[in-house]
């Protein structure tokens, strides 16, 4: 029987027999993770994978459209793969092919230092300098402190799509002091319109640039009388390397 650190943040079997030597990973954040921790180990990203900037591997397409057939070419024995930004589909063919796969899904901020450990420790890459360097720079929080702004916080346009429930970008965001004001909604991603958007009276509305760019002329101009924070979308939503700047980065966008 495999043991308990075998199995993935789903509770399925994702870890390798024996320690990598050719890992492909079809999530940005972790792609950083490997990349900067051990850049000989990562062989295959995808096109989103950005980070680090002079990352020089061949590409296998999109997070949510990755072609298989490119990743088996690319022989892994080892993906890395997300709940939220993979499909079932394509985690369920590359399993099929005997090819092991490795899939997160943290929804809070401690979640996500722990699934990087288990990560990391599946890679065979121990604990490296910046993980304990994020771990430390967010360690002050406002647990248990009331907000200091009520936000809505968009993530699509047409149709508009806002953070519910449950998710790693909200609570980044409360550790910020910011209260999301969907937090208790059924869905964690819920679509409504921008006139049900300003009728929940926010502060603040909170606008990324990824996975929808928003900018200076493309999302304040629906919330007249709202202060907006355009914000880093990797620093809110990347849990990885990026965190140990994130709370800076995100404190000077929200706050000021």
């Amino acid at each position: 029987m495999p043991a308990p650190d075998a199995y993935d943040d789903l509770g399925d079997l994702g870890a390798p027999p024996r320690s990598p030597r050719r890992v492909v990973s079809l999530v940005p954040s972790l792609t950083e993770a490997v990349a900067v921790t051990a850049p000989g180990l990562l062989v295959g990203a995808t096109d989103y994978c950005t980070h680090p900037a002079d990352l020089d591997v061949p590409r296998v397409g999109g997070s949510k459209y990755p072609s298989v057939a490119a990743v088996l070419e690319l022989a892994p024995d080892l993906v890395l793969a997300n709940e939220e930004e993979n499909r079932a589909e394509d985690v369920a063919a590359l399993r099929a092919a005997g090819i092991p796969v490795w899939v997160t899904a943290p929804r809070t901020l401690a979640q996500a230092f722990t699934s990087l450990g288990r990560m990391l420790a599946v890679c065979d890459l121990g604990r490296p300098q910046w993980w304990d360097e994020a771990r430390k720079a967010w360690a002050p929080t406002f647990d248990g402190a009331p907000p200091r702004v009520r936000a809505v916080v968009p993530v699509w346009r047409r149709p508009w799509m806002a953070l519910g429930r449950d998710t790693f970008a909200g609570d980044v965001l409360a550790h910020l002091g910011v209260g999301n004001l969907l937090a208790g909604h059924a869905d964690r991603y819920p679509r409504l319109s921008v006139e049900e958007l300003r009728a929940l009276g926010p502060d603040l509305v909170v606008l990324p640039d990824e996975p929808y760019r928003f900018t200076a002329g493309d999302g304040p101009e629906e919330f007249p009388g709202v202060r907006a924070a355009l914000v880093s979308g990797r620093h809110l939503t990347w849990y990885g390397p990026s965190l140990v700047e994130a709370r800076d980065a995100l404190e000077r966008q929200i706050h000021g």
